[in-house]
C-alpha cells in the first residue's frame, strides 16, 4: 500500500517540473528566443506541465476559448499529438540520447526543434519547449500511456 502511494505521488507530482528543472531548463534555452514564451509560462504556473501546455494551445488558436470549447481544444490537440509523438522510434531515440548526456543546450533546442518538424499540424517552439520538457521529465513511454485515453472516454 505504501509503495503503491509512493508511486502514485510520484506520477500525480511529475507532472510538473521542480524549481531546479525549471532553472536549468531557463539556463540551457537562455539564448533560444522562441522557447522564451513557454518558459514564461511554465514559471508563472509554477512549471506545471498541463496548464503551461494548455495556456500556449489556447493562446496559439488565435481567439478566446472558454468552458467546453476550452477542454475540447485539449482533447484533440492531445489526441493529435500523442498519435504523432508516440509513433516516432527517431523521437524516441534522441530522448534517450539526451538523457544519456542532459545539460547542452544544443541538443535540448535541437529536440525542440525536432518536435516542430515532426508534428504535421502547426506547433509553435514555445508549445515544442513545454512538451519536450514534459517527455524529458516523465520519459516518451510514460507521456503516451499518460496521454492515451481510457476506453470509452476521450482525453
Amino acid at each position: 500500500m505504501r509503495l503503491a502511494l509512493a508511486l502514485f505521488l510520484n506520477i500525480s507530482m511529475s507532472l510538473q517540473l521542480s524549481t531546479s528543472e525549471l532553472q536549468t531548463a531557463q539556463d540551457l534555452l537562455r539564448d533560444y528566443g522562441p522557447a522564451q514564451p513557454g518558459i514564461a509560462s511554465l514559471t508563472q504556473h509554477n512549471g506545471d506541465l498541463e496548464i503551461s501546455l494548455e495556456e500556449l494551445v489556447v493562446e496559439a488558436a488565435g481567439t478566446a476559448v472558454y468552458g467546453d470549447a476550452r477542454k475540447k481544444l485539449r482533447q484533440v490537440f492531445m489526441r493529435n499529438l500523442r498519435r504523432e509523438i508516440c509513433g516516432d522510434e527517431g523521437l524516441l531515440s534522441k530522448v534517450e540520447e539526451y538523457n544519456k548526456g542532459p545539460g547542452k543546450a544544443v541538443a535540448l533546442t535541437g529536440l525542440i526543434v525536432y518536435v516542430i518538424d515532426l508534428v504535421t499540424f502547426p506547433v509553435n517552439p514555445a508549445i515544442a519547449t513545454v512538451v519536450v520538457l514534459w517527455l524529458l521529465k516523465v520519459g516518451i513511454r510514460t507521456f503516451c500511456d499518460y496521454t492515451e485515453p481510457d476506453e470509452g472516454m476521450e482525453l
